[in-house]
């Protein structure tokens, strides 16, 4: 087990940004209730002020927490801290009532602006303030901010519980874990919060992944703290009981010091006869390097990129203005070319040969024939385009070469990329299909079992919607909060981001290339934890060199 965290190499000769990385952890006590028949649905937002644009940009989002007016959230965020900067940074908490995550369309509940220096040189690394919000006192925030240990290590854990306390009057229990790592000043931080195991006694959590550096921040003696609560509608649990333990006494494995009696001191203080409320049992722990995203390519894994276009009639005759086809005469990009440029010129460094495959779906062709999954080029032996600009000409070509015409069908060109990442599966490659639609999916079902499919192969999926359609189909898609499954198959990983690219012009404006390259943030953002998952879930490391 390598608990020890790696110095920086030192390179003379050459430049290294003096940036520390640091875990920020939210908390937030006594917000307002926004909901009429329960309590709020929190989630927290974080914003950094980008100095020369005078805007801040969004850097994360947390989990959602059900009916819970004082939510402890799971999810951190992580940011580099530059001791010479004055970096702002924004808190802003919404009650989530709709799926859209559209944060216009949430119930805001306050913010907290404040830098992140702040948070870092605040006593005891606690920083606690009031949120802010038009109509008065809304509740506080409570961030913390710890340095982090550079530990790679991931810790996959799988307890059961047996003889727990019963909490429910009509049922048993409904029990949970939280683990918490010890901080400097005698309070504890939430690491990791495991599923709910519905009215039982005797629970099996599924076995479940946390970073070394969260749990305990690479020091394998630093106390964990364990609890074991019972969930309730009302999003105020009732707690059973807890124990302390330390990864380095995890690591020994299913052992007779891994049984933990569960305690709940109020009820030992009040009952002579008390024991226990219940015992945890570890039944596995392993510890495994967590190799990183440029190790991979570093080690030569290439990253492949086909590009999918919708060429269907909704998005209007492609000589008139108003059509999202429409290619100026004075050079300006439209939302198609956009969104082919910004993601391109991102992922183009990873591909060592520049040549791309583009395609195209809901045209009729020059034979009269409506495809689905056509060649941009109509070179079906080779449809690769040279480079970002290759596929821009090659798109505009095709312009004038094809019928607009429909349906919106994505399954196709799914199952075209598919093929190929199956013939790839040793890690030495991964796909990525970026599609660029304008309207509502017609073939959902179809595309949903596509994606199931592909979720077990070396690609992920990027989806930009672009013009103002009802895009509410395509977060289904995106699998951050629901896995995808069909016919009782489900996906073994979320490999679908899905942006429409309006949240960029409404915020921006008509200011292109700001647009493209916080569009080429947010919808690169989730890949390289997509291909690390797909590594892990089939044990393969970068190849030694």
């Amino acid at each position: 087990m390598s608990m020890i965290a790696n110095t920086p190499q030192f390179q003379a000769g050459t430049a290294a940004i003096p940036a520390t990385q640091v875990e920020i952890t939210v908390s937030c006590r006594g917000l307002m209730d926004m909901d009429a028949f329960s309590k709020s649905d929190p989630m927290c937002v974080l914003f950094s002020k980008d100095i020369k644009m005078n805007q801040f940009f969004e850097i994360g989002r947390t989990e959602v927490m059900k009916d819970n007016l004082n939510p402890d959230f799971a999810k951190k965020f992580i940011m580099n801290y530059f001791f010479e900067e004055s970096q702002k940074i924004k808190f802003e908490i919404y009650d989530i009532d709709t799926p859209n995550s559209r944060l216009a369309d949430q119930d805001f509940l306050g913010r907290l602006e404040c830098t992140l220096g702040e948070i870092v040189g605040a006593p005891g690394g606690k920083f606690e303030r009031p949120l802010i919000r038009t109509g008065g006192n809304c509740g506080k925030i409570i961030v913390r901010a710890e340095e982090l240990a550079n530990c790679k290590d991931l810790v996959t854990l799988q307890f059961k519980g047996i003889h727990l306390d019963k909490k429910d009057f009509f049922g048993k229990s409904d029990p949970y874990l939280e683990f918490s790592r010890a901080n400097e000043d005698g309070s504890f931080t939430l690491a990791h919060r495991t599923e709910v195991i519905k009215n039982t006694l005797n629970p099996t959590w599924a076995r479940f992944q946390v970073m070394a550096r969260s749990l305990c921040n690479g020091d394998p003696d630093r106390t964990i703290r364990v609890q074991c609560l019972d969930w309730n509608k009302s999003g105020r649990p009732d707690f059973i009981g807890e124990f302390n333990t330390n990864l380095r006494e995890l690591t020994k494995g299913d052992s007779s010091k891994n049984r933990f009696q569960v305690i709940n001191s109020q009820m030992k203080a009040k009952k002579r006869k008390y024991v226990n409320s219940g015992e945890i049992i570890l039944l596995s722990c392993k510890v495994d390097i967590q190799h990183t995203f440029l190790e991979y390519i570093q080690a030569g894994t290439q990253l492949n990129v086909t590009v999918a276009i919708d060429f269907t009639a909704s998005n209007g005759d492609p000589s008139n203005p108003n059509s999202l086809h429409y290619v100026s005469a004075y050079g300006a990009p439209n939302q198609y070319a956009s969104a082919i440029q910004a993601v391109g010129e991102i992922i183009q460094d990873y591909d060592s040969d520049k040549m791309f495959p583009a395609l195209g779906f809901g045209a009729r062709l020059s034979d009269g024939i409506v495809s689905h999954e056509f060649p941009l080029n109509f070179n079906p032996n080779s449809p690769f385009c040279a480079g970002i600009n290759g596929i821009l000409q090659t798109y505009y070509n095709a312009l004038r070469s094809v019928q607009l015409y429909g349906p919106t069908n994505f399954a196709p060109c799914i199952r075209h990329v598919a093929r190929f990442a199956t013939q790839h599966r040793d890690g030495s490659h991964y796909f990525i299909l970026l599609i660029i639609t304008d309207g509502v999916i017609t073939d959902l079902p179809q595309t949903i079992e596509a994606i199931v499919e592909a979720s077990f192969l070396p690609l992920s999926i990027i989806i930009v919607g672009v013009g103002g359609a009802d895009f509410e189909a395509m977060n289904v898609l995106d699998g951050d909060d629901v896995r995808l499954s069909h016919q009782g198959k489900q996906a073994v990983r979320d490999i679908v981001q899905f942006v429409p690219f309006r949240d960029f012009t409404s915020r921006y404006g008509q200011n292109i290339s700001v647009c493209q390259a916080a569009l080429a943030k947010e919808v690169l953002a989730e890949i390289p934890d997509q291909f690390l998952s797909y590594m892990r879930m089939n044990g393969i490391n970068p190849k030694q060199q």
